[in-house]
């Protein structure tokens, strides 16, 4: 849609991250004046650091798949993302002239793996729009029906016929999420979920002597399983990594959010590692009840199911002598593997965080706050959560266009 010249409303989008910069999109295409404030030097700080590792996108599972990762708010975030599916994400790439592919993994990438290249090429199709950036604009709260930014040359106070706060949850503090509008909203009755650590790693408290020696060793070809709410066991298979103090890592993240729940109702919650998942347990009691003769136990396991370093580790640091002693318990441990684990690290570690505004404490079915008309949410600050994979960006996408459209509307209506 063109632009008219003089755009009859201005819309302040707080938050320069992905759900931001796609509502200022939709915004603008709107034929609205939009201006973006970032505490940050920069846009799309967390974004780029994403990116580092190649950058996951989306997702090519089934839809009906894709919406179930997430858990509990699948029918909320389903109503974003079916107005921006995981096809329309990649086509809205290709648009912007970034070539994807569909890994091994089903994961889908920029053809570079990298970030920083979309994020200019966005940038500068959102400046020809007319999106103005402001940066180390810190928003504080209100003065009045003002929005109150602190920068480097002093207070600054804005009006906006409609604002959209896209300020991302709280892990990654120093890249500019870091959950300080939680209070800010609450106090004007917004309800607010506490934020909790989301793909996060967990605390074991390893002994000394197993921390010293495997730390940082990477546990591959595993799966891990843990009880759901409802006492379904949950299992996946892949790979994970022994940190100092606990575990972190994919096959890790993809149960974090059961792990992490099941320690806030019990105070520990208990996992199982599977050490040789490609073995099934009749298998597994064979080899390790054949006659070794004068082999050591831990050679023997190593010659029969290879089983060594910081597997073999895990043996001993989580049975005691008697259970690795007797064939039948050690088996049965190789294959499921108890673990306790104590908490979660702390949430400014994790990649991403559970909690933040309430679904309840929107409109409708919709993105604008109840307790505060005209102001609506996006992202990551909504209270909704999802696995590693591109299952968390595409719904910061499709939250940003969903809150955009939304004050399209709100404001033709009339506010």
């Amino acid at each position: 849609m063109s632009q008219p010249s003089s755009p009859r409303f201005h819309v302040a989008v707080i938050g320069g991250g992905p759900a931001g910069l796609m509502a200022a999109e939709v915004l603008a295409a709107g034929g609205v004046r939009v201006d973006v404030y970032d505490a940050m030097p920069s846009v799309g700080r967390k974004f780029l650091l994403a990116g580092k590792g190649g950058m996951n996108i989306t997702h090519s599972e089934p839809y009906p798949d894709f919406v179930a990762r997430y858990r509990a708010r699948s029918v909320e975030v389903g109503r974003w993302l079916e107005h921006f599916t995981p096809e329309q994400v990649r086509a809205w790439i290709h648009g912007l002239g970034i070539a994807t592919f569909v890994g091994s993994s089903g994961r889908v990438f920029p053809t570079d793996m990298k970030a920083a290249p979309l994020l200019r090429a966005w940038l500068h199709r959102l400046r020809e729009s007319g999106v103005v950036f402001h940066m180390r604009h810190r928003w504080t709260g209100w003065s009045g029906e003002r929005l109150r930014m602190a920068t480097p040359e002093g207070e600054r106070l804005v009006e906006a016929d409609a604002v959209i706060l896209a300020l991302g949850g709280a892990s990654w503090a120093r890249l500019g999420s870091d959950g300080a509008w939680a209070p800010l909203l609450a106090e004007r009755g917004v309800g607010i979920t506490p934020l909790a650590p989301s793909n996060c790693g967990f605390d074991a408290d390893w002994s000394a002597h197993f921390s010293s020696r495997h730390a940082g060793a990477p546990l591959t070809t595993v799966a891990l399983a843990c009880r759901g709410e409802d006492g379904a066991m949950l299992r996946r298979k892949g790979q994970f990594v022994v940190t100092e103090t606990g575990i972190e890592g994919s096959l890790v993240y993809a149960l974090s959010a059961p792990i992490r729940d099941q320690i806030a109702r019990e105070g520990v919650a208990t996992v199982w590692i599977d050490l040789a998942p490609d073995h099934d347990a009749s298998r597994v009691l064979d080899e390790v009840s054949r006659p070794r003769g004068s082999r050591s136990l831990s050679s023997h396991l190593q010659s029969r199911l290879g089983l060594k370093g910081v597997k073999a580790g895990l043996l001993r640091e989580c049975l005691s002598a008697e259970e690795y002693a007797d064939p039948a318990r050690l088996a049965a441990a190789i294959k499921a593997l108890p673990l306790k684990l104590l908490r979660p690290r702390p949430i400014d570690e994790a990649i991403s965080s559970a909690g933040g505004v309430r679904f309840e404490a929107l409109a409708g079915a919709g993105t604008m706050l109840r307790a505060l008309p005209g102001v609506f949410v996006a992202g990551e600050m909504v209270d909704w959560e999802a696995p590693t994979g591109g299952y968390l960006l595409s719904a910061c996408f499709a939250g940003g266009r969903a809150a955009g459209r939304d004050v399209l509307a709100w404001l033709q209506a009339g506010g």
